[in-house]
């Protein structure tokens, strides 16, 4: 007979693919998208002569491609390779069409999907919901339909829309009217929206019930930078609004801190595992943007580990939040599966945004960060695998000893 916590996790999926029709209809991302996309590591890098293993062109998707499948990224839950901005001509075509750049992507972008597909693998492309993209390219806005249809014929599996350039007075609307062009192409395209970040820059209050009805993810905050300071930039801006936005997210709608920075230059390997452990407790997409040909083992090591893996792609689909910060040591929870009854696990994280030589030591009780399961709890470091002697109740004293700027991410399961 089922378990009672896996009979729970199933009903829960079969309700989100019920309620995610009612909006996107495309029943997609109910977890937590994974893959890889262009824009953090590589930007706008268009000169092909100068840099060739680094700019934007059909040969960085496929080398990129080959690498997911080869390394393990594929099969540990990475399937979407996206091109972020600067894939265009400068101008559509006389008969209005968008234009892949002809000698960046002499195959065009058919083929390319093919190649991706062929690899088992899903293709993702950018467009931006204005008069022309970020970096300057055409836009989507006032050609929807038809670029749309483009997109769907390519063998687009995943869009993204950025918010540049858009000089109306309602992004949601424009939103609203890419997803219904979206599912009326019959082809199933994961939807990234990027508008709540212009919005948020703007004062202006995003509707989230909307946004959730009409986006399977959206970015909420400014681009990620390479640096450990836009990291935690973000993250506490996913603090200060935590109460309001996640329950919003959940199977087939996501919010999304931006990407994974880890294996690039900005952050040491102790803030790679809180970037990496933070994501995966606020159940983000788990987007990489590096360059898997030079991605060193002990970063590598920690985008594919399949504990933390699993915490981010757990289908109960709870946003995590932060609980308690004391002696600059946070605390973050996320509820996750197997349930006993209406008893939690929980992912832990505790991050430190201390800077001071040696490890912090660090106690609290369960029950102080929201753990009060009466029958207990048995604990797994996430990073090691190693599983810790006993049985941890609620009262129960909990110590650790957190890197500075690093983390402590353990896994807390209820006895059932």
């Amino acid at each position: 007979m089922p378990s009672r916590s896996w009979l729970l996790s199933l009903a829960i999926s079969l309700l989100a693919i019920v309620w995610t029709a009612v909006g996107l209809d495309n029943g997609l991302a109910l977890t937590p998208p994974m893959g890889w996309m262009t824009w953090q590591r590589f930007r706008c890098i268009t000169d092909c002569a100068k840099y060739p293993d680094e700019c934007i062109s059909e040969r960085l998707i496929k080398r990129t491609a080959d690498l997911m499948v080869e390394k393990g990224y594929a099969d540990a839950g990475y399937k979407y390779i996206v091109i972020d901005d600067c894939w265009l001509e400068k101008n559509r075509s006389d008969d209005g069409y968008l234009l892949e750049d002809r000698a960046r992507f002499p195959h065009g972008m058919k083929a390319l999907a093919h190649y991706v597909h062929s690899k088992g693998l899903l293709f993702g492309i950018y467009e931006n919901y204005g008069n022309k993209t970020c970096a300057g390219y055409p836009g989507i806005y006032g050609h929807e339909k038809v670029d749309i249809s483009r997109f769907a014929d390519w063998g687009i599996d995943y869009i993204k829309v950025d918010g540049c350039y858009f000089y109306g007075n309602d992004y949601s609307k424009g939103y609203e009217l890419l997803q219904k062009t979206l599912n009326s192409t019959g082809r199933p395209i994961v939807y990234s929206c990027s508008y709540p970040a212009y919005e948020d820059e703007s004062s202006i209050p995003t509707d989230f019930q909307l946004l959730a009805d009409n986006c399977n993810l959206w970015r909420n905050y400014d681009d990620i930078q390479d640096s450990w300071n836009s990291v935690t930039q973000i993250v506490d801006w996913f603090a200060l609004k935590q109460d309001h936005i996640a329950k919003f997210a959940g199977p087939g709608h996501w919010n999304d801190p931006d990407m994974l920075l880890i294996g690039n230059y900005g952050l040491s390997y102790e803030q790679s595992k809180t970037q990496m452990a933070l994501w995966a407790i606020l159940a983000a997409p788990l987007l990489m943007s590096n360059d898997l040909t030079n991605i060193r083992k002990e970063y590598e090591e920690i985008l594919l580990n399949k504990r933390i893996i699993e915490i981010d792609q757990d289908p109960l689909g709870i946003q995590g939040l932060r609980v308690y910060r004391r002696s600059s040591i946070e605390v973050w929870t996320r509820k996750i599966s197997p349930v006993n009854i209406d008893e939690y696990s929980y992912a832990v994280a505790f991050c430190s945004r201390r800077t001071d030589g040696s490890p912090y030591e660090f106690t609290t009780t369960l029950r102080r960060i929201g753990l009060k399961f009466t029958m207990g709890y048995t604990i797994q470091d996430v990073y090691s695998g190693d599983e810790w002697d006993g049985i941890y109740l609620s009262n129960t004293n909990l110590t650790v000893r957190v890197p500075p700027t690093g983390v402590v991410f353990l896994k807390a399961t209820v006895l059932i």
